[in-house]
């Protein structure tokens, strides 16, 4: 067989504080991400597997990637440990879903999370092969496996 890689993408809403940022993105502001997710592997090739021709099946990495980011990303708050923490209890306060990250909440640090949280996670015989997630619609991370061996 060959190797092939299969990308699924999915959306979810989440705002952000950048602290001790010398820029607008210091205040509390949301984005609307848009998350590509690669693996790659060996199709199944067993007439009698149900899940014959596919590296896997999209519904279950539709399940993974709903379970492990985006239901514990979509309509929350991030903002990073390293702020005071009178801020941290306002913000807790004052938003329901507060994600106090051990990370400063940028894309490119999201997109190293979001890889860390997804590579243990794959089926047997496909691996993670990379991570894009768009912040805006013209800006974006991108995580590859082959450049973090």
């Amino acid at each position: 067989m060959a190797l092939i890689r299969v990308t699924k993408e999915f959306r979810f809403e989440m705002a952000h504080a950048l602290w001790n940022y010398d820029g607008p993105c210091r205040n509390v502001h949301g984005h609307s991400y848009i998350l590509y997710v690669t693996l790659a592997g060996d199709p199944v090739n067993d007439p009698d597997h149900p899940k014959n021709g596919m590296v896997i099946d999209f519904g279950d990495l539709k399940k993974i990637v709903r379970e492990n980011i985006v239901d514990r990303f979509d309509h929350s708050l991030m903002v990073s440990a390293l702020a005071p923490a009178a801020t941290l209890e306002a913000y807790r306060q004052h938003f329901g879903n507060v994600i106090v990250s051990s990370f400063q909440p940028t894309c490119e640090n999201l997109v190293a999370d979001i890889a860390a949280t997804l590579k243990g996670r794959v089926p047997e015989g496909t691996y993670l092969h990379s991570i894009r997630l768009y912040e805006t619609a013209t800006a974006c991370a991108e995580w590859h496996a082959s450049d973090n061996r």
